[in-house]
């Protein structure tokens, strides 16, 4: 849109200019602010909710780069910012106040400065389909300039409803955190009833790069997960579907502190749930 007054924002928490993990090639990732899952795992859980103003996070900030109005609100700058990190330790909301709001031109004109040395744009989260119309203008301005935009998500998204969004998608990388739906509510606190039609109709159409399983043994049966989203997905690599499944390896790094404990799966493991893949005829199955 032209008017910047009439321009959809999003709240973004942060950019990373170069990334080789957030899809094929060297990629801009832009993280979105907002989940609406509660993963017990979660490895960013500072990207989960919105500042409440406690004003915690300004009294230690080190380099002054955060303020707070006389209404509660705390404002960031983020040319004094030293990205130590102390506002994101001492939060006790899974917040972070280091949010901008931005509009699609917004974050564009920080693509553009590695533009020539990318292949395209990833938008993550939080839950990036939480903003879907500032995903749609983004990609659509990022499509003219050639280059290729991805969506990583939880998938509690219907992306077969939203036809114009697919259109300027190039691909979506899905987590499928547990298969059964007395599982994902156990480690998510939601169901997986629109996760598993997503896969399944984002296979279809031809727009599923990858799905993701982090692979935590003490919160659901991570056999029967693997086992069961291989086997839903394998009709459609048979069709010439080419599909990566991630395995995950939980680690404690990140995770808030009472969820720290659970058990790292062992390198057997990991082994062994990447053959069951490749026995039923996955070729693409990467441990991470």
């Amino acid at each position: 849109m032209n008017n910047r007054l009439d321009a959809v924002t999003a709240p973004v928490n942060k950019i990373i200019r170069f990334s080789s993990v957030d899809g094929p090639g060297n990629r801009t990732a832009i993280f979105l602010q907002g989940c609406n899952f509660d993963c017990r795992y979660c490895h960013n859980p500072e990207t989960r909710r919105f500042c409440i103003g406690c004003g915690k996070c300004v009294k230690t900030c080190p380099a002054g780069a955060l303020s707070q109005t006389p209404e509660g609100q705390v404002r960031f700058d983020p040319a004094k910012c030293v990205s130590c990190d102390t506002c994101i330790k001492v939060c006790e909301h899974d917040a972070s106040p280091r949010i901008c709001e931005m509009t699609a031109e917004d974050v564009m004109k920080e693509v553009r400065w590695q533009q020539p040395y990318i292949r395209g744009i990833t938008v993550s989260g939080g839950e990036c389909s939480l903003h879907p119309r500032f995903l749609k203008e983004l990609f659509e301005i990022a499509q003219k300039e050639a280059l290729t935009c991805f969506l990583d998500s939880n998938g509690s998204y219907d992306f077969s409803k939203d036809p114009e969004l697919m259109a300027v998608t190039d691909s979506v990388m899905l987590d499928i955190k547990a298969f059964s739906p007395e599982d994902h509510l156990n480690t998510t606190g939601a169901g997986n009833k629109t996760v598993l039609a997503n896969a399944k109709y984002l296979a279809e159409i031809g727009k599923l790069f990858e799905i993701r399983t982090v692979v935590a043994p003490d919160l659901f049966d991570v056999t029967e997960t693997v086992r069961c989203a291989g086997e839903m997905l394998l009709p459609y690599l048979q069709k010439g579907a080419k599909i990566r499944y991630k395995l995950i390896t939980y680690r404690p790094m990140g995770v808030r502190e009472k969820y720290r404990n659970m058990r790292i799966p062992t390198e057997e493991e990991m082994m062994g749930l990447k053959m069951l893949l490749t026995d039923m005829g996955w070729d693409d199955v990467v441990i991470t």
